[in-house]
């Protein structure tokens, strides 16, 4: 088990690595020169070479990069081009918006769709089956933008039970901020539930073909107790390889989600980062998220044993 937990760990060291490379390179093709946007396009040529060496990008890329990484290491992942503010400072502010809305709707997905996706795998080419496939499919098929702009439409205007527009951190005032998180979450769990459920049901269909299945069931076990013993465990794990994989990618920003409900989330950071050009806060946004999406799936690696002993031995 340790040597399964220790490789793991291991594998996460290249891997950061080439990220920060891709990472730094991205964005040094990227069209633009920072240096303009900071002291401005009517500027003359002193003042831009003057930005130029304050930002660093006067020296070779090689210079930059380690330079860049040396700072990272540091904690510092630099400073905004447009306000000032250190880019840790930003994101700080910003994830916790996002970390509420993602975490509460992936556990509601998660709830939704592990019994639902073993009901329809249990009951398979049924109409149940059929019922739930249908519905699961109507889901996946809506986009998120769409989705969260028709719950604005029916609770905020049509029904006015909810806030549109604007955020309340659920710290300073619990009641506003569920107000205000509720539509977000249900935008994101319409969606992510789909997913979840068509993963978990053909996991359980895939297990319920197994020989030791079989076994359980002629040695005279109820169904539930097959069900809940024998064939849970194993069909969850190919689902929860999927939830780590979509919880990595949300936390790194459900930029249409906060967009469209306005949330002052990492994930609208980064988009209006882009549309700024602050091309420090682009980076050093898209390195967390890089960082929280291989966080994310190590945890899930490191639970994989749980779920599928087979992985200890």
């Amino acid at each position: 088990m340790m040597r399964y937990v220790f490789g793991k760990l291991l594998l996460t060291v290249p891997t950061l690595a080439i990220l920060s490379v891709v990472i730094f390179a991205l964005i040094r093709m990227v069209p633009g020169d920072p240096a303009v946007f900071m002291v401005g396009d009517l500027a003359d040529a002193a003042a831009l070479d003057e930005a130029r060496r304050e930002l660093g990008l006067d020296r070779p890329y090689a210079v930059q990069y380690f330079l860049w990484l040396g700072n990272v290491l540091s904690g510092d992942l630099g400073r905004s081009v447009m306000t000032g503010q250190p880019v840790t400072e930003a994101i700080a502010a910003r994830f916790p918006v996002t970390a509420q809305v993602v975490l509460v709707a992936m556990a509601l997905a998660l709830l939704a769709a592990v019994p639902a996706g073993l009901f329809a795998g249990w009951r398979h080419n049924t109409p149940a089956d059929f019922a739930v496939v249908l519905i699961m499919n109507i889901f996946l098929s809506i986009p998120s933008f769409w989705m969260g702009l028709m719950l604005i439409l029916a609770f905020g205007i049509y029904l006015d039970w909810l806030p549109t527009v604007g955020y309340v951190s659920v710290a300073d005032d619990l009641a506003a901020g569920l107000e205000y998180l509720i539509m977000p979450v249900l935008a994101v769990v319409f969606i992510e539930v789909a997913t979840l459920t068509r993963m978990m049901r053909a996991s359980t269909i895939e297990v319920l073909r197994q020989e030791y299945v079989t076994h359980a069931r002629a040695k005279g076990l109820p169904e539930r107790v097959v069900l809940a013993r024998h064939v849970f465990k194993n069909a969850f794990a190919p689902t929860l390889t999927l939830m780590g994989l979509m919880l990595g990618s949300l936390l790194g920003g459900v930029a249409v989600i906060e967009t469209v409900f306005t949330l002052p989330g990492i994930g609208r950071l980064l988009v209006d980062s882009i549309y700024a050009r602050d091309y420090g806060v682009v980076q050093g946004v898209l390195l967390f998220v890089a960082l929280t999406y291989v966080a994310v799936n190590l945890t899930v690696d490191l639970l994989y044993p749980v779920f599928d002993p087979r992985v200890r031995l």
